[in-house]
């Protein structure tokens, strides 16, 4: 490595460290907002929540290069630019593209180190992360025994606390009301002056030992009323204790195995075969359903790739011959044969010798059933009615069945594309960022942080709305997760030629945001 790398990596890696971890911490804190509903008041231990912010911090990784890269390319050409290091190399034949090799070198192992985090890293990360706020979400709040209002948090238990002294033990005026037993007509009030709540060290029991009190019983069963009498139970203590099992808010940790099927937790692999898989089940839809209607329309042919099995109601009023999967016994031909070349040749058959038809040719329908009796007009209009019903629900059904199989399939070809598509912007990002820094020639944390916050959001809102008008089947999936990189190409390209070609930008008041050359200013 020459010295001219050394110093660019050793302006560039310090604000790439800095703005990475200052990215990475305010996408995070955006995951922590987003669930601090689900997070806040059950009881989690810190190490469970640093867990979660860990897992959430690997999954942010391929968004908060970008950001990073952008901001210490600006930061570091703009640096070099204000303090006259570029005219110094320029002046001694050393071209831009040169002084950015170390730096365009480093956007390359980014998009090695994204796809190796959205393939391997990231799945683990977003699985461990989404099973954890699965079991969160399902954990009851942890329990607080509050003063003057009614707790029913355990489960068949109201418990209403009237004082809770300073000690946190000690407690005054207490009323439990347990319905345990409840699906038997039993129902049991406890009264107390005074007592204690005591929570093991473990945290898997309450004790709570009252003093003072009179226990209330109300016997019942299942008997009809005016069966039998029910005896009520009065019974006075001067200690009554009761153990509460608080298994019931702790944190069960569920399969992770359930969660394998998301989006968010495969890796580019895992997607195309769920691509793939996703794509023969819509074609296996469309087939079954065209084997579907062999069984109403028997001159069509059957797919033996994925065979339907056809309502005996309707396989009952085919002839076998007209079945075109049928073969005659003794036949090794299983072959469908082809339909007759007669598109109005048909062979009707009313159930009785005097009424077959053969071979008979018909124009329209109407003639067809014309030369039928009346009521038999009505049976075949009927039955033609309810056909139509069948397969419109049938048709619809499997309509349905292929849309959300297709909306599922665009969502999986737009994920494994954004994959490659937000590895590829780190590089995108080097050539906007040098380049930019080289135009602004400023360095510091003030310039920079503008002009990589616009250029980021362009990226941002690009993805979302691209995301959006995928789902929607706008344009291809595959095209939306390429565009934000192909719409801010043009823009690298325009910004490292107005570099190479000694551009600057200018900030005065009356010409803001103006370009002009360096070393050209107009005669008066």
């Amino acid at each position: 490595m020459k010295q001219i790398d050394r110093l660019v990596l050793r302006s560039f890696l310090p604000p790439f460290i800095v703005s990475f971890l200052i990215a990475s911490f305010v996408l995070v804190m955006q995951m922590l907002w987003l669930y601090i509903d689900d997070i806040a008041g059950k009881g989690l231990g810190i190490w469970l929540v640093l867990e979660l912010l860990f897992y959430r911090s690997v999954g942010i990784i391929p968004m908060s290069l970008p950001l990073g890269i952008l901001l210490a390319s600006v930061m570091t050409l703009g640096s070099m630019g204000e303090f006259f290091e570029l005219s110094s190399f320029k002046s001694g034949g050393i071209s831009l593209f040169r002084i950015m090799r170390a730096i365009l070198f480093f956007g390359l192992f980014s998009i090695l180190f994204s796809l190796y985090c959205s393939n391997t890293l990231i799945p683990i990360a977003n699985l461990k992360f989404g099973s954890r706020m699965f079991d969160i979400k399902q954990k009851k709040p942890a329990l607080r025994m509050e003063t003057g209002i009614f707790n029913d948090d355990l489960e068949g238990y109201a418990i209403h606390i009237g004082i809770k002294k300073s000690d946190g033990k000690s407690i005054e005026d207490v009323l439990i009301y347990d319905h345990t037993e409840s699906n038997v007509g039993k129902y049991k009030t406890v009264k107390a002056q005074q007592g204690e709540l005591v929570i093991t060290a473990d945290g898997k029991y309450m004790v709570m030992i009252l003093q003072n009190g009179m226990q209330y019983i109300e016997n019942g069963n299942n008997l009809s009323p005016g069966e039998g009498k029910y005896p009520f139970t009065r019974t006075q203590f001067s200690r009554w204790q009761k153990v509460f099992d608080l298994s019931e808010f702790e944190l069960s940790r569920t399969n992770e195995g359930l969660f394998k099927g998301n989006r968010s937790m495969m890796s580019s692999g895992e997607l195309a075969m769920a691509v793939d898989s996703i794509s023969r089940d819509m074609d296996k839809k469309g087939k079954e359903m065209g084997n579907y209607m062999v069984g109403f329309l028997p001159y069509l042919k059957t797919d033996s790739l994925y065979l339907a099995k056809v309502p005996e109601a309707v396989t009952s009023d085919i002839p076998p011959e007209s079945n075109p999967s049928y073969s005659k016994p003794g036949s090794q031909n299983v072959e469908t044969s082809s339909p007759d070349p007669d598109p109005y040749k048909y062979q009707v058959d009313l159930g009785t010798p005097a009424k077959r038809l053969s071979e008979v040719k018909f124009d329209t329908v109407k003639r067809l059933l014309s030369t039928f009796e009346s009521f038999e007009q009505t049976q075949l209009s009927s039955k033609a009615k309810s056909i139509i019903r069948t397969i419109g629900t049938q048709s619809g059904a499997s309509a349905e069945s292929v849309r959300q199989l297709n909306d599922s399939r665009v969502k999986h070809i737009y994920d494994l594309n954004a994959k490659y598509s937000i590895a590829v912007a780190c590089f995108l990002f080097v050539l906007i960022g040098a380049p930019m820094g080289a135009i602004v020639r400023k360095g510091g944390f003030g310039y920079p942080i503008l002009i990589s916050t616009l250029f980021f959001m362009i990226f941002v809102v690009l993805t979302i709305v691209c995301r959006k008008v995928a789902e929607s089947l706008i344009i291809p999936a595959i095209a939306a997760a390429w565009l934000p990189n192909i719409i801010l190409f043009p823009v690298a390209m325009a910004l490292t030629w107005l570099a190479m070609n000694d551009s600057s930008l200018s900030f005065s008041l009356p010409g803001i945001l103006k370009f002009k050359r360096n070393g050209v200013s107009k005669k008066q």
